[in-house]
C-alpha cells in the first residue's frame, strides 16, 4: 500500500533496530514489546525465542533472515534492501535481533545504510547475552574480589581462511574477566591463542548455552581441558565464553538461577 501526504509526497514508514534479549521474555524491554505489538512487518534473526516472536502483532508480516553457521536465510546486503523496500509501502517495520543490535548485531552497519537511503530508524537497545547467560550461570562478570573489568570480544574467526582481527595477546592480558562471543566453533584456536599470550593454562573457563531460555546449560573446565571437554560432550553454539577466576563463583552461585517468566 502506497503512503503518500497531502502534497502527493510518499512517506517512507519507519525501521526500529529492536534488541529481543537472550530468550528470556521477562528480559525484553518494554518499549521492544509495544513496537512488536504494532508492527506492520517484523524481520527477525535465528536466536530470536518463540516466546518473544509470540508477542508479535499477529495481523504483521514476519520474515525470517536468520544467519546460523553455515545456514543463512538472507545475505546481509539483501536483508538491509529488505528494509528499504518495507519502508515504502508500511509504517512500522522492525528488524528484530538477539540480543542488543549493536553487540555483535551488525545493527550499526544496517541503521548506517538506512539512513544513507533516506529511512527513518530507530535503536531500541536489549540485553545482550554477554552479560545476561553468565548472570544466569551464576557467574558475576565482576567481583571486587575477582574482577575490575571486563573484556567483550567477538570469536567469529576462522583460523587460516581469514587474516584474523581480534589482538589475542592484548585480549589476553587486558583485562580479569573475558566474554566470547560465537567462539565456539573456534574454541581449539582461541585457546592456542591466548595461552601463546602467556594465559595460564589453568585459567578457568565456562561455556553458556542458549542462555537465559529453559534449555540453559552450562560447561565449566580450564583452558587446558576445555575443548576435550566440548568434544566428549558434544557442547554447541549457540553459547558464550566466560574466562576469568569469576567462573569459580558458578559453583557457589549457580543454584539460585532466576526463573523464567
Amino acid at each position: 500500500m502506497n503512503r503518500t501526504d497531502n502534497q502527493g509526497q510518499k512517506n517512507l514508514g519507519k525501521v526500529y533496530l529492536v534488541g529481543a534479549g537472550p530468550g528470556d521474555p521477562g528480559l525484553m524491554t518494554l518499549k521492544g514489546k509495544s513496537i512488536l505489538e504494532c508492527a506492520d512487518v517484523v524481520i527477525y534473526d535465528a536466536l530470536v525465542s518463540p516466546a518473544i516472536l509470540a508477542m508479535i502483532n499477529p495481523q504483521a508480516e514476519q520474515i525470517d533472515a536468520g544467519k546460523r553457521m553455515g545456514r543463512h536465510s538472507l545475505l546481509q546486503e539483501a536483508t538491509t534492501q529488505l528494509l528499504i523496500d518495507k519502508a515504502q509501502d508500511h509504517a512500522i517495520i522492525v528488524r528484530l535481533k538477539g540480543g542488543d543490535p549493536f553487540i555483535f548485531g551488525r545493527g550499526g552497519e544496517e541503521m548506517a545504510d538506512l539512513v544513507a537511503a533516506g529511512v527513518p530508524v530507530e535503536v531500541v537497545p536489549g540485553i545482550t547475552s554477554g552479560i545476561a547467560a553468565p548472570a544466569y550461570a551464576g557467574i558475576p562478570l565482576t567481583h571486587r574480589l575477582y574482577s575490575s573489568s571486563v573484556t567483550f570480544v567477538t570469536g567469529h574467526e576462522s583460523a587460516g581462511k581469514y587474516r584474523p582481527k581480534v589482538n589475542w595477546q592484548a585480549i589476553a592480558h587486558g583485562s580479569e574477566t573475558i566474554v566470547i562471543y560465537m567462539g565456539i566453533h573456534n574454541l581449539a584456536y582461541i585457546v592456542e591463542q591466548l595461552s601463546q599470550a602467556g594465559l595460564s593454562l589453568a585459567t578457568p573457563i565456562a561455556l553458556v548455552r542458549w542462555g537465559t531460555r529453559p534449555e540453559q546449560e552450562e560447561l565449566i573446565g580450564e583452558l587446558e581441558t576445555i575443548v576435550q571437554l566440548v568434544e566428549k560432550t558434544g557442547f554447541d553454539a549457540p553459547a558464550i565464553a566466560v574466562i576469568g577466576s569469576v567462573v569459580n563463583l558458578h559453583e557457589i552461585l549457580s543454584g539460585y538461577r532466576p526463573v523464567e517468566t
